[in-house]
């Protein structure tokens, strides 16, 4: 019976999310609290729910500060200059656009946010795209596969989830993984290469003023960029359309404005508001400062110096000081990206109701053993490899939450009888994002095709096989080098 209801439970939830009749967060608390009170034990769902919250706190505090650290670096204008020197490297050359484009969106990763990352990499590339007559969806599918893969860092969103559902420390599950998740992106960077080749055999490498076009069209470059083509050979100064308080979607504040007002409507001359040159919250006196910040910051995550939350508390609240000394400033950059905390974080908190029930519950060891018992005996010490391969086509037709605080559990617990590491599961779990970032349930990607003018099922056809080889490569990747 446990595992009928474990298995209703998961599916209730599911359906309910991909339909888009309840939120993940309300999903997530008043799903399991109803099966709970079905299998009679309602009396002690306080108790699962605050085990389970003290147990993912952690993970919680991590995601919170990341974001604030990430948001905060991009507020005062850390990113600015590898913007620039990636459209200088660009030119217009068709292949270096293409790779410029992987590279731009690999970086912007760094912040942890989809639609950030896609609101900048197409802000600042798609004019090179238009003027140069080249396949906007070779810009939209680089840019997915390329944030796809980042998105396992632990503060992006699915490596957080694998260790709340698996009560794991995230840095054991990333740290062994980044040689892996290492050549899933130099897959993307030789993928853009060779998109790129084939750019430019069609295309052939031209300049800004000998692109094709039906009409004149305005040579620009997005706001914040910087004031010069880049061409290499022209020597013409693109003109700067400013207006970033009076476009649509401009925020005022420095930070990415909201999908969806980040055009105008003028046909092939949309702008796009991405970095504000002149935004009042960067710190150019203090870029060195801010740049060494992070790199100790990453390079203590990855050698394991202080726990993640830790790192990122500290992290957080040095760059605030330092960047922001006055009070009102600091709560200015805070309720910037207040949204997104409260979003991440509040959907952590309610996942503990969700595990603390599957768990508390017996649920997860009841389906665990149905699981078992389905699985081939030859197949049980590979549960590893079996995880890394469902979790292409199960992150791409259900959300991460669906598959991290639904699936993930039993495939957890059946590794388990088999000798297979917990960690080992959580790993394997991670090699689908690349996929994963196309999917139809990702709001990022309508950020993405959005702005590109690109229609989703277009996006879809073109990515879909691209974005599937590099999961292999993760995978593949990750039994060679002993991580799973």
């Amino acid at each position: 019976m446990l595992t009928i209801l474990g298995f209703a439970m998961i599916a209730t939830f599911l359906v309910l999310i991909m339909t888009k009749k309840m939120s993940p967060i309300a999903a997530l608390v008043l799903i399991p609290a109803l099966f709970c009170v079905a299998v009679g034990q309602g009396a002690r769902l306080g108790d699962y729910v605050i085990e389970g919250v003290g147990n993912l706190a952690p993970t919680a505090a991590m995601l919170m500060f990341a974001i604030v650290y990430f948001g905060v670096m991009i507020d005062v204008g850390l990113f600015d200059p590898i913007v620039r020197g990636i459209l200088r490297f660009c030119q217009a050359d068709p292949m270096r656009i293409v790779v410029g484009t992987a590279v731009l969106a690999a970086v912007v990763s760094l912040d942890g946010d989809g639609s950030t990352t896609f609101m900048i990499t197409v802000s600042a590339m798609y004019p090179l795209y238009k003027r140069l007559k080249m396949s906007l969806v070779v810009m939209t599918g680089v840019a997915a596969t390329a944030n796809g893969v980042m998105n396992t860092l632990p503060w992006g969103g699915p490596t957080a989830r694998a260790a709340t559902a698996l009560k794991l420390d995230a840095s054991e599950i990333f740290v062994p993984m980044i040689p892996a998740l290492a050549m899933g992106l130099l897959a993307v960077f030789v993928l853009a290469y060779a998109l790129g080749i084939r750019e430019r055999k069609r295309l052939g490498t031209l300049t800004l003023g000998e692109a094709p076009a039906r009409e004149p069209e305005q040579e620009t470059v997005p706001v914040g960029i910087g004031g010069t083509s880049g061409t290499g050979g022209t020597g013409r100064k693109d003109r700067l359309r400013k207006g970033a308080a009076a476009s649509p979607g401009g925020t005022g504040t420095g930070a990415p404005a909201p999908a969806g007002g980040t055009e105008d409507q003028h046909g092939d001359d949309e702008e796009f508001q991405g970095l504000d040159p002149n935004r009042p919250t960067l710190r150019p006196g203090l870029y060195w400062f801010n740049a060494g910040l992070t790199a100790a910051l990453l390079t203590a995550m990855i050698l394991e110096l202080m726990p993640i939350p830790v790192l990122f508390l500290l992290g957080a609240a040095l760059a605030l000081t330092v960047n922001f000394p006055h009070m009102p400033d600091q709560r200015a950059r805070i309720a910037a990206h207040a949204d997104n905390v409260l979003n991440v974080s509040g959907m952590v908190f309610a996942a503990a109701v969700f595990t603390g029930v599957l768990t508390g519950t017996g649920m997860v060891e009841h389906m665990a053993d149905w699981v078992v018992g389905a699985v081939p005996e030859a197949m049980g010490p590979h549960m590893a490899i079996v995880t890394g391969l469902l979790s292409l086509p199960l992150t791409y037709f259900m959300s991460n939450d669906g598959f991290y605080f639904g699936v993930l559990p039993v495939l957890a617990e059946a590794g388990a009888a088999h000798g297979v590491s917990p960690l080992e599961i959580a790993r394997a779990s991670l090699a689908g994002q690349a996929l994963h970032m196309s999917s139809p349930l990702v709001p990022a990607v309508y950020v993405l095709v959005g702005m590109a003018k690109v229609e989703f099922g277009d996006h879809t056809r073109f990515t879909v096989k691209w974005a599937v080889l590099t999961s292999l490569v993760v995978l593949a990747a990750g039994i060679l080098f002993g991580i799973m």
